[in-house]
């Protein structure tokens, strides 16, 4: 990349990090112009470069968490391994791992260590279950933290048991949370010279990820009813937000608060005169009474069961209710909005001989917009980097021959 892009150019970040949540919020920065100097054992790199390769492409799952950064190997077991990482600390403004909780202490790279090496430094740690607590020391994976954050109940069906799914939440949220705590401990940094550890867990983005449906569970001390339909607010201002099937059994969803707006979008699919007639004119009557509630599912049901998704989905919309067809991903991939915003791209592979769709960027700037890039060969920036530290191409050369890179 030739020209400069992004609102994070000349931020540097160094990170020891592997699999999701330790990745993805540097890949991030990376889109958004900061220098990533990726950490990798020599000969060896991730272990995740192996995950998914799909025959003729790269790993979709290196690719997609390590695109646009820097690749430099060091075995960081030795002594000029280490003394090496201290320089590039030295130069950073952000530092991020995700090892087991102590391994970055026992190695040589824990924040007490590096932050003598550079006192502005913004260390970023990722573990499984947060700094605390009883189960603190143990590793962690996405679906640790799924388990315990309560998401499996938030696409529960009555009846049936909880499961974890087969999208990394966990890892994601961890990551995007860690990406936002590295930017506002670094706004500090920059106005105090104090740089500071920042933590982050799977479990502890979980939680945050509940949101108000959390609070209103523990302030009633009682689970969520789930299922069909999210039922919420009061008789006197109900909400509610459901799914259906049409004709094909296609699904759709639609979300609406307030008796006017129930109304609204009864009239508008044809169905307020029946509902009406069966004591259904007004949505609140069924916010406390559960047998109220399934009988006008199952009104609603039999109903939508009668015609295609995309004319419900247009009435409501016309309505101005919000409605919309429950995509599968592949379906999500090539939604209107989606490709129209550019949250689903394509860009070349030169390797590869090959042009993919592959994620955007959530984000658009008007003044410093994102650059996708493509994630590097193993240790394809470790000449220019070092070089770069004030190493001569002999001493480059002779650290490979002793398998300090």
């Amino acid at each position: 990349m030739s020209e400069p892009h992004g609102p994070l150019q000349g931020v540097k970040v160094v990170a020891c990090s592997t699999a999701q949540a330790g990745t993805v919020p540097y890949m991030l920065m990376a889109d958004l112009g900061a220098e990533v100097i990726k950490i990798e054992v020599p000969e060896v790199g991730d272990n995740s470069r192996g995950s998914t390769v799909l025959p003729g492409m790269p790993s979709t799952y290196f690719e997609t968490n390590n695109r646009g950064v820097k690749s430099v190997t060091l075995n960081l077991k030795t002594a000029e391994g280490r003394e090496i990482l201290r320089k590039l600390v030295a130069q950073a403004d952000i530092f991020g791992q995700n090892f087991r909780p102590g391994a970055a202490e026992k190695n040589g790279f824990g924040y007490e260590e590096l932050r003598k090496v550079n006192p502005r430094l913004v260390y970023i740690s990722i573990s499984g279950y947060g700094p605390n607590g009883p189960n603190a020391d143990l590793p962690g994976t996405d679906s640790m933290a799924q388990a315990l954050g309560g998401i499996a109940e938030a696409y529960s069906t009555p009846g049936q048991p909880l499961k974890t799914g087969i999208v990394s939440v966990a890892d994601e949220t961890c990551a995007i949370l860690a990406f936002g705590g590295a930017l506002a401990a670094l706004t500090y940094a920059r106005a105090t010279g104090i740089g500071q550890k920042v933590d982050c867990s799977l479990l502890g983005g979980q939680v945050r990820l509940m949101g108000w449906t959390l609070t209103t569970a523990m302030w009633r001390n009682r689970d969520p009813v789930t299922g069909q339909a999210r039922v919420t607010g009061t008789p006197q201002r109900p909400g509610l937000s459901a799914s259906f099937n049409d004709r094909d059994g296609k699904p759709l969803v639609f979300q609406l608060n307030g008796a006017r707006k129930w109304r609204d979008a009864m009239t508008a699919l044809g169905f307020y005169q029946a509902l009406e007639a069966a004591g259904f004119g007004d949505l609140g009557v069924i916010i406390a009474d559960d047998e109220k509630r399934a009988t006008l599912l199952r009104m609603l049901d039999e109903r939508f069961a009668t015609g295609p998704r995309d004319d419900w989905v247009a009435r409501l919309r016309g309505a101005d209710i919000v409605a919309a067809p429950i995509n599968t991903l592949l379906e999500a991939s090539n939604d209107p909005d989606v490709v129209a915003n550019g949250y689903v791209t394509e860009i070349d592979y030169p390797k590869y001989g090959k042009r993919l769709k592959v994620h955007g960027s959530p984000w658009h700037f008007s003044e410093t917009p994102a650059c996708i890039g493509i994630a590097p060969e193993l240790g394809a920036d470790c000449d220019e980097i070092l070089a770069g530290l004030g190493y001569t191409p002999a001493q480059i050369e002779g650290l490979r021959e002793r398998g300090i890179t």
